[in-house]
């Protein structure tokens, strides 16, 4: 598979995904007559559901990360190329925007403009932690156990996560920049971006850690002693 399809794949794919959590948000938010459980339960399956189809589409071209701490704690197992890093985030990030721009441009609302929707202090942090970290050893643990269940198990931990945790899962740094430009159910303060991306960040590191060392991949198995060469 070419370096092209790969980058474009992330891109496209990282766009939908978007166009699918803005522009939800924004139907929901219209249809539910103030209220926000039905907003949060309509937007929390449609994004499950887009999920599902997005990895299932993508995920043989590029792996379907659309979210850069995926690709960094790819990178980190060796699965794929630090070189193409980089590029990847840069198509995730640019293809967020898009996607926000296309939800815009559906609802008849501006292309981009930023969020007042506060979410900061410690427990959103704390849930942003929690649900990246959740979201790694997902894709770990089934990618490693049961390759054909991932796409499945990742759709139903984030719309799990939109309602077991305070910040209703953005666990997508690619996804947090972009939502801060849109000023709708979605939405987050662009100042407060920052402390949801290092939250992320960490979140996913941790759970790379540990979960590369709970599910070992083949090569680096510990023999069982029954198949153990006799000393």
């Amino acid at each position: 598979m070419t370096k092209a399809r790969r980058y474009i794949s992330e891109g496209l794919g990282t766009a939908l995904l978007l166009a699918v959590v803005v522009g939800s948000g924004i139907m929901a938010e219209r249809l539910a007559g103030g209220n926000l459980a039905i907003a949060l339960l309509a937007n929390a399956l449609a994004t499950g559901a887009g999920l599902i189809a997005l990895i299932l589409m993508f995920g043989s071209i590029s792996g379907a990360h659309f979210n850069p701490v995926v690709s960094l704690s790819e990178a980190w197992q060796k699965n794929m190329p630090v070189s193409e890093v980089l590029p990847y985030i840069c198509m995730q990030v640019c293809g967020a925007f898009i996607g926000v721009a296309v939800a815009h441009l559906m609802f008849d609302l501006p292309l981009f403009f930023a969020s007042q929707h506060v979410r900061t202090g410690m427990p959103q942090w704390w849930s942003e932690f929690i649900a990246t970290f959740g979201l790694i050893a997902i894709i770990i643990s089934c990618s490693r156990s049961r390759p054909a269940v991932t796409p499945f198990a990742v759709a139903a931990y984030i719309t799990a996560a939109y309602w077991f945790t305070a910040s209703t899962s953005f666990a997508n740094p690619a996804v947090t920049l972009a939502r801060a430009a849109s000023n709708t159910f979605a939405g987050i303060r662009p100042v407060d971006a920052p402390g949801f991306i290092i939250a992320q960040l960490l979140g996913a590191a941790a759970a790379t850690v540990l979960f590369d060392w709970l599910y070992p991949k083949p090569d680096k198995q510990i023999q069982s002693p029954a198949n153990s060469s006799p000393t």
